[in-house]
């Protein structure tokens, strides 16, 4: 079981219960050490006088609050850590608000929150289970590792989570911050239609293990094919901006790629928006499992056993190949000649669904000419 990184107690009204606070996240990117180029030699970043140059030890360092340029008034450690926040060992609930009514841009980390012992479950527990009847998050503050924290404690199935979040102020005015906003938009009707049904044809369901960090993937990728000598993959350059003049066809052909019906002659129509919205009603929670992107079917299809998705991968793949039995370099050089949008972000899996499903439709129209 993991250390809580921080203890203390958890109040609300007269009501205190003695808590842990734990990581809820791991990270799990790609790390890398910094080496002198044609070398192994390690390169450290040191405590260094900006004046003198020489390194400083840790112990000869404090704390400096610069005043005006150059001037500065000066804290030993201790000082600060004598401070409030520095000793600190309570969240205490101040007020219950409606989660939904709290911006998401105020939410920073997330910690799982959880009872120091078995005889403050049942303390626990009443705080849990009286948060989720009435659907209320507790605002709080906190201290920990000298900084004090703004804080929401909301449920969340069996426990309880604690969320840290940014103060007023901390939040930034996107109006002064960010260029060209459109303001109030009249788009022409057919526009927003079409729109409307290229959103509600991608609907998806949220399933969090469907997405995974392809960054990292291809950078692990990138690390065994230089091990193993073999070719590199360079990603895709960026789709180019949406021109005005162009966007209706832009949201056409959007549609057609994300599977809005075929023609006759095999080119996949797009329905008039009027006829779209009886199809996709916006009620609609998400469209049928055949229109979903490659990468929402990756849970589903980890259920079939792996001889099924052999076979199967077999039976449609282009040319009769097993793509299942190819590597992803093979695969993307495969998702390139077949026009593939946003192969360089697909992990091996999803290069191999996409290719499978553009083989579908090919092999269907063969059989019906």
């Amino acid at each position: 079981m993991a250390r809580p990184i921080w203890t203390g107690t958890l109040s609300f009204g007269l009501v205190a219960v003695p808590v842990g606070l734990y990581a809820a996240t791991e990270d799990h990117s790609p790390h890398f050490r910094q080496l002198e180029r044609g070398t192994s030699d390690r390169v450290r970043n040191l405590r260094v006088n900006e004046r003198t140059g020489k390194e400083v030890a840790y112990g000869d360092i404090v704390k400096g609050y610069e005043v005006a340029e150059g001037e500065y008034v000066v804290f030993e450690p201790a000082e600060l850590e004598d401070l409030a926040p520095g000793r600190s060992r309570s969240i205490e609930i101040s007020g219950f608000v409606r989660f939904q009514e709290v911006d998401p841009i105020f939410f920073d980390r997330t910690y799982y929150l959880g009872p120091r012992g078995k005889e403050y479950a049942n303390v626990y527990g009443l705080l849990l289970r009286a948060m989720t009847e009435t659907g209320r998050a507790g605002l709080a503050t906190f201290s920990m590792r000298g900084k004090q924290y703004l804080a929401a404690v909301r449920p969340e199935a069996d426990l309880l989570v604690l969320q840290t979040m940014h103060y007023a102020e901390e939040v930034r005015d996107p109006h002064r911050e960010v260029d060209n906003l459109p303001g109030e938009v009249a788009p022409r009707e057919k526009e927003l239609a079409t729109a409307c049904q290229l959103i509600e044809a991608l609907s998806i369901d949220w399933e969090p293990e469907a997405y995974h960090d392809t960054y990292g993937e291809q950078v692990r990728d990138l690390v065994e094919a230089k091990l193993t000598g073999r070719e590199t993959v360079a990603a895709a350059p960026a789709p180019e901006s949406t021109n005005v003049v162009d966007l209706m066809d832009v949201l056409q052909r959007s549609l057609r790629q994300a599977g809005a019906g075929e023609d006759s002659s095999g080119q996949r129509s797009v329905a008039q928006p009027e006829v779209a919205a009886a199809k996709h009603p916006p009620a609609a929670k998400h469209p049928p499992a055949a229109k979903h992107p490659p990468v929402a079917r990756d849970k589903a299809a980890a259920k079939n056993a792996p001889a099924a998705k052999k076979a199967g991968a077999a039976k449609r793949a282009p040319a009769g190949q097993d793509l299942s039995a190819l590597g992803k370099t093979e695969l993307y050089r495969m998702a390139t000649e077949q026009g593939i949008q946003g192969r360089s972000t697909m992990t091996r899996d999803q290069l191999r669904q996409a290719l499978e499903e553009v083989a579908r439709p090919r092999r269907r129209l063969r059989a019906v000419s």
